[in-house]
C-alpha cells in the first residue's frame, strides 16, 4: 500500500499547504487526499498566514497527478472549481481498502456524531472542525487530520498520513500528535 497524505482545511494558506506537502514528501507519501475548504478562508475565520488562494490552486494543480481525490468543504464553491484542474465538488467519496470501507467527507453534513452506515472496522474520515481525531468508537475508526492553516482546540497546524500501519496525525513540524493502528484496533472487535 502506498502512503497517503491527508490534508484538510487549507483555507487559502499557501504557507500551510507548502509546509504540509514538504512534510508529506519527507514521509514518502506518494498520494494526496484533500478533505475540503481549499481556497477560501470563510466568513467566520481570520485570514490565515500566507493567504494566497490563487497560488494554492496553482500548487494543487501542479500536484494533481498525486491527488487521488478531493471532497467539497463548506467554504468551497463552484468558482473555486474554475481554478482547480481536478474535481473538488463531491460531497463524499467511498474507498475500499481490502474489506474495509473508508468514507471520506468534509464533515459539515456527515460527521462523527452523524455517521453514514458503516460496519465495525470501517473508517470515517472528515475535516471541518480543525481539531485532529484518531480514535475508535463502537468499532468505527474515526479520523480528522486537523487543519494546516487554522488549527483549533490548542493543536498546532497538522495533516494526516495513511499507510499499512494505520492513521497518523502529524504537526507541520514533523511531530507525531495522534496515531490509530487499524490492525490493532480491529483485533479488539
Amino acid at each position: 500500500m502506498n502512503k497517503l497524505a491527508i490534508i484538510s482545511d487549507i483555507h487559502g494558506s499557501l504557507t500551510g499547504l507548502e509546509r504540509a506537502l514538504e512534510q508529506a514528501d519527507r514521509e514518502g507519501a506518494q498520494r494526496i487526499l484533500l478533505l475540503g475548504d481549499l481556497l477560501y478562508h470563510g466568513p467566520r475565520n481570520p485570514l490565515p498566514d500566507g493567504y494566497d488562494p490563487q497560488e494554492v490552486a496553482n500548487l494543487l494543480n501542479a500536484r494533481k497527478a498525486q491527488i487521488d481525490l478531493a471532497v467539497r468543504g463548506n467554504c468551497d464553491a463552484e468558482v473555486d472549481q474554475m481554478l482547480i484542474e481536478f474535481s473538488i465538488m463531491g460531497e463524499y467519496a467511498v474507498l475500499l481498502q481490502g474489506s474495509r470501507k473508508v468514507f471520506v467527507t468534509h464533515g459539515h453534513h456527515h460527521h462523527m456524531d452523524h455517521l453514514p452506515d458503516l460496519l465495525a472496522g470501517d473508517v470515517f474520515m472528515q475535516g471541518h472542525t480543525h481539531i485532529p481525531v484518531a480514535e475508535t468508537r463502537s468499532g468505527i475508526h474515526l479520523f480528522n487530520p486537523g487543519s494546516v492553516s487554522l488549527p483549533k482546540g490548542g493543536y498546532p497546524p497538522s495533516y494526516g498520513l495513511l499507510d499499512e500501519q494505520g492513521l497518523l496525525v502529524k504537526g507541520l513540524d514533523g511531530a507525531e500528535l495522534l496515531r490509530l493502528d487499524l490492525n490493532e484496533a480491529d483485533s479488539g472487535l
